[in-house]
């Protein structure tokens, strides 16, 4: 089988393309990124010697350059992991979301179409339902997303469904919650965390730290996607969660007294627009019909991304390029949280 993924060298995809490459290793990978601030070649350092891997830099929105390496590779799937996907970058710049996450995806669609790809997956998100007081969201839930960002992702769910009625494609969407772990860019809260507790700067949060979020090991996201692209129904959605839900300051004090840090400052700050309460999402779909379930506890979790992230220092040192810090001596300095 020959697959594209887009978006391979962000955080979950290039954690997708490690996972997915020792579970078929006899799959063709092609994977094309746009390689901005969040994208790194070094997140898959030393794939490119691996004769079932090539890498190309691409943007989904260039149409053209797109259809050209559909037209060289003829994947039989695709899988989109491409997105704009920092909520505050959203607020701030809402039209770059609108262009990748959904017209990029209609991109997408339309060279699927013509290509004759076999299965299309599209990696969406928990925030297109929205926030949620009690219970837990179903796939056939109303979308109410509130961030621009949320906004972006909902559309081009309802896009990649309005192909699948109307041209019949056959398309797949996942919705997972929130990920942690290895390679991701320190604007997440986790990994921000991380940063600033290693560097000894104040840790942020947003309003009271009480907004619920339900937090799933990367790997565990990865092998769901796996079994989905593999045995999935056509036209379906499938919900992803680890049913581990905990608020901001949960999180932060288990990282601490994971990490041994005994001193440290957690900043409130003012809360952003629009910043959902609660997610929650139901599991029970993908557990009948393809019998997953997550491995990785959170403890567990938290303990290997904190332990990555302190063996990997010259990585996190890269990351704080000019796009990193510009954007948050910008966002956090008036608050007294950046020198």
């Amino acid at each position: 089988m020959k697959v594209l993924i887009t978006g391979g060298c962000g955080f979950i995809g290039s954690n997708f393309i490690r996972y997915f490459t020792g579970k078929h290793p006899r799959f063709k990978i092609l994977n094309i990124d746009k390689l901005t601030y969040a994208g790194n070649l070094e997140n898959l350092k030393g794939f490119s010697k691996r004769e079932n891997y090539h890498f190309i830099k691409a943007d989904i929105c260039n149409l053209s350059r797109t259809k050209s390496l559909f037209k060289k590779f003829r994947p039989d799937a695709v899988i989109n992991f491409a997105a704009e996907t920092h909520v505050d970058r959203s607020i701030v710049k809402p039209n770059l979301f609108l262009r990748t996450n959904f017209l990029g995806v209609g991109n997408l669609l339309n060279l699927c179409l013509d290509f004759g790809v076999k299965k299309f997956l599209q990696v969406s998100t928990d925030e297109v339902y929205g926030s949620i007081t009690k219970g837990s969201f179903r796939e056939d839930s109303l979308l109410t997303p509130s961030s621009p960002y949320a906004a972006s992702k909902a559309g081009a769910d309802g896009l990649v469904m309005a192909y699948h009625k109307t041209y019949g494609l056959p398309v797949i969407i996942t919705r997972s919650s929130n990920n942690y772990g290895p390679y991701q860019f320190p604007e997440k809260f986790i990994p921000l965390a991380i940063l600033n507790a290693i560097v000894h700067r104040p840790i942020p949060i947003y309003g009271s730290g009480m907004n619920v979020r339900d937090w799933i090991y990367v790997e565990d996201n990865c092998a769901a996607i796996d079994e989905i692209l593999v045995k999935g129904k056509i036209g379906e959605i499938y919900n992803i969660a680890s049913k581990c839900e905990k608020n901001n300051l949960q999180v932060i004090k288990t990282l601490l007294k994971i990490s041994g840090i005994d001193k440290f400052q957690i900043v409130h700050i003012e809360d952003r627009p629009g910043h959902d309460q609660r997610y929650s999402l139901s599991t029970a779909k993908i557990k009948k019909h393809l019998g997953w379930e997550p491995h990785v506890s959170f403890i567990s979790g938290i303990k290997k991304t904190v332990a990555w992230y302190r063996q990997n220092k010259t990585w996190l040192e890269n990351t704080q390029t000019g796009a990193y810090r510009s954007f948050y001596k910008k966002y956090y300095s008036r608050l007294g949280l950046y020198d």
